[in-house]
């Protein structure tokens, strides 16, 4: 199943979309987002989840998720640390971006260039969280996983390496587009196996698969939760492939007026527009 979040007159609101691409609300949706419905007890969130009344199809989509907690890896694609030349890590590194990053598609990504003048892209097919999440096992965790969206994993680099840790790089406003939909794990299948893509200004810059991934999903969710809990409706954003600006030959950023779309294979195409002032 698909889910999305649309603007009804300035109110959000809950759809499901078919193969069709024919809207439906579910039942709880009005006013809220995926993240409050996964966040309700059963059976109510079953309810809330329902389905009800046609939705408009030219209804704008806004960001799925207005997640609580937005949880990232870094360097867990195998092609990306040959790019960046790094070691293999052992153990997941593990980062955060602030909620404020959130932006839906066609939303803008906006940076003042006296904060930054070196913005990438990263491309990551994001988990979402469907029940509470604490020291599970990897044979259990994705269990624990309702569904899948796409992000942007938008990041500062000069700021990201010049403080030396990386969340203020990482956490600038509207620095982690998700969307389009969030495709339930039954649906997305093998999140192992699962193409990935960046274009910019319709160039594609990145072209990789999860298969390259260090540690799978999985893996991450149950690291994770050894040491804090991912609570219904928290993202995990679980990497990104080689191919990112930072490290091109030469070096190539995110500049005023540029369009970047990520797409993740069975989720869509999330596209957002640059403005930097």
């Amino acid at each position: 199943m698909r889910f999305a979040t649309v603007d009804l007159d300035g109110t959000p609101c809950v759809v499901t979309i078919d193969d069709d691409g024919a809207r439906t609300r579910v039942r709880g949706g009005t006013g809220r987002t995926l993240t409050d419905l996964l966040a309700l007890p059963e059976p109510a969130r079953a309810a809330a989840l329902a389905p009800g009344e046609p939705a408009p199809a030219d209804a704008p989509l806004l960001a799925p998720m207005r997640p609580s907690s937005i949880v990232c890896i870094g360097l867990n694609y195998l092609d990306h640390i040959r790019e960046a030349d790094m070691e293999r890590p052992t153990t997941p590194l593990v980062f955060a971006k602030l909620r404020g990053t959130v932006i839906g598609p066609g939303e803008t990504i906006a940076f003042a260039r006296s904060v930054t003048r070196q913005v990438d892209w990263e491309v990551e097919l994001a988990a979402v969280i469907g029940r509470p999440t604490r020291d599970v096992g990897v044979e259990d965790a994705l269990d624990h996983v309702f569904g899948y969206t796409a992000a942007n994993d938008v990041s500062a680099r000069d700021v990201q390496f010049s403080d030396g840790q990386w969340v203020r790089g990482k956490s600038l406003d509207t620095f982690c587009p998700l969307g389009p939909t969030v495709v339930t794990a039954d649906a997305l299948g093998d999140p192992q196996a699962v193409r990935l893509s960046t274009r910019v200004n319709g160039e594609i810059v990145q072209d990789s698969s999860t298969s390259e991934m260090v540690f799978g999903v999985a893996e991450l969710v149950s690291f994770c939760s050894k040491s804090f809990t991912l609570l219904p409706g928290d993202v995990l954003l679980t990497g990104t492939p080689w191919g990112c600006g930072a490290f091109a030959d030469p070096p190539r950023f995110l500049e005023d007026g540029d369009v970047v779309e990520v797409e993740v294979e069975g989720i869509g195409v999330l596209r957002n527009p640059v403005v930097a002032t």
